[in-house]
């Protein structure tokens, strides 16, 4: 197949274009700089020029390709809704240029949108009225371009994608427990994160569009809930820094914007997804991988 992977120069994207490639696809990697054209060209990949507000370049993107991988997201949390709004139009851009057709779109969404406090499933939906995730705009927009007739799916990610090269909210944390000379979590931190790996993920990306099910959700979860606090604790154990229990207002100074994400308790099962694909994560864990240098580095 000839797939059209979007943030193909990212973290997850790029371990996505190199499994493809290596199980014989061919792909095309929208880039939106020099620096990214650079980086997907290095990777094997034929470069497609455009970013996610340019429709046009999306839509000429999928039109090319048998297949489309969505990876790329703007992480810009200080205008997170108005990025995630321009997600779905994103979507519904690549859509278009599949014009109705039974070439599979595989849509990135997050395991954080589903509500908290309980194991959620592949059928678990996202968490409605005041605790909608603005992320839920994602599957909202898979949602419409199927009921166009889109070949589309859903593959939800945890909040940790970990793995070398890693630049989210781990490492975020660990900057943070660096500046302040403390690795924290809130009360008991005993909230859960998911967890897997990226070339984990990767895998499983290209197993869902080798054998699309249109409308399905997939969880890309190895491990089903890390406990915040046991994340803090290696961090601390890495950095020789004391792990301290916060009050809730003492974490929201702590983490400031971050405290939300310091506070999720979204443990989600991937039961359905691996027996789906016979999918069985191979890499190491989350807190394995926080005993690797490169975390710690610089």
């Amino acid at each position: 197949m000839r797939v059209f992977v979007t943030g193909a120069s990212g973290f997850v994207g790029s371990a996505v274009v190199r499994e493809l490639l290596a199980a014989g696809h061919a792909v095309l990697g929208l880039a939106r700089s020099d620096q990214g054209a650079a980086t997907v060209a290095a990777l094997g990949a034929e470069v497609h020029r455009g970013d996610l507000d340019d429709s046009d370049s999306l839509r000429r993107g999928a039109a090319a390709a048998d297949g489309v991988i969505h990876t790329a997201f703007n992480h810009d949390f200080s205008t997170f809704a108005d990025n995630c709004e321009a997600d779905r139009g994103a979507i519904a851009a690549l859509a278009d240029g599949l014009d109705g057709s039974a070439r599979p779109l595989i849509v990135t969404s997050g395991t954080g949108i589903l509500p908290q406090g309980h194991l959620a499933s592949e059928t678990t939906t996202p968490a409605a009225g005041a605790a909608r995730h603005p992320r839920t705009a994602s599957e909202e927009a898979a949602d419409a371009a199927r009921a166009r007739g889109a070949n589309v799916s859903v593959m939800r990610l945890p909040p940790s994608v970990h793995g070398q090269g890693d630049h989210g909210f781990v490492p975020l944390l660990i900057g943070l427990a660096r500046q302040k000379g403390v690795a924290a979590y809130a009360g008991m931190g005993d909230n859960r994160w998911a967890a897997v790996h990226r070339l984990d993920a990767a895998r499983l990306f290209r197993l869902a569009l080798e054998n699309p099910q249109p409308g399905a959700r997939y969880h890309a979860v190895a491990e089903e809930g890390v406990p915040f606090r046991a994340l803090a604790e290696a961090i601390g154990r890495r950095l020789s820094v004391p792990v301290t229990s916060l009050a809730p207002a003492e974490a929201q100074a702590h983490f400031g914007w971050f405290a939300h994400f310091a506070a999720l308790d979204v443990p989600a099962s991937s039961a359905w997804t691996r027996e789906r694909f016979a999918w069985q994560p191979e890499q190491p864990g989350l807190l394995a991988d926080l005993d690797q240098p490169c975390y710690f580095e610089g």
